[in-house]
């Protein structure tokens, strides 16, 4: 992490399976070849899985994640058990990520933040337990532009009528073929008609350890796991 230290305007970016087996019988089928009386045999095979409730599969995995963590208000909802739960699952399906991530043309695109491992961290001080008496979380959006444009926007209600966002436009860089580095500019904020920008520079450190047409996980420097979908 460079110099300028992570503030609560980094937003949607980070500041930083009792084993059970499961059988499946699969019928191969192949060519009548000189043999009149066998002409299919079938396979067997036994796949055990670290969780019962998750089957083999990243389509599979990607299912059970996303039931887990949507409508959860970011993760804000869940028990410690659940969201171990949750990350039993992302560790499971980082092992279906493409190679280099960074350079798959799958991370742009129209992302909604629907899970944090540290429910307050995307939103800073608007999501922390205090911020949430006042601010009401709607969407927490990140956008993704090729080559390298990262915006980032939540919106709230504030004291129960007024609308409000806060919006972070950053420069993104790879750091290597995982690792993702993102420079902010100052946060804006609108709450009804006011407009105002404050503070300084954020910058944010995220390896990307799964991404499909479906989801996006994301590991941040300090540990923090992040679910995206893609809207």
């Amino acid at each position: 992490m460079a110099a300028a230290a992570p503030s609560s305007a980094s937003l949607l970016l980070p500041r930083s399976l009792t084993a059970a087996t499961t059988r499946h019988s699969v019928n191969l089928r192949f060519p009548h070849r000189r043999r009149p009386h066998n002409s299919s045999f079938s396979v067997s095979a036994s796949v055990s899985v670290s969780n019962p409730a998750v089957r083999t599969g990243s389509d599979d995995l990607v299912s059970s994640l996303l039931s887990k963590v949507v409508q959860t208000d970011g993760g804000v909802l869940l028990k410690k058990e659940e969201h171990k739960e949750v990350s039993e699952v992302a560790q499971e399906l980082q092992k279906y990520c493409v190679n280099e991530p960074v350079k798959c043309p799958l991370i742009f695109g129209e992302w909604d933040v629907v899970y944090c491992s540290q429910p307050t961290s995307p939103g800073g001080g608007y999501r922390s337990a205090f911020g949430r008496l006042f601010f009401k979380t709607k969407q927490m959006i990140q956008v993704v532009e090729a080559p390298d444009i990262v915006r980032n926007k939540i919106s709230f209600s504030a004291f129960g009528f007024l609308d409000g966002e806060v919006s972070l436009n950053g420069k993104l860089k790879a750091l290597d073929t995982e690792w993702i580095q993102v420079v902010f500019e100052a946060p804006e904020l609108k709450l009804g008609s006011w407009e105002v920008q404050y503070g300084g520079q954020s910058e944010v450190k995220l390896r990307i350890t799964y991404v499909d047409e479906k989801i996006r996980l994301g590991l941040g420097s300090r540990g923090s796991l992040f679910v995206f979908q893609r809207r």
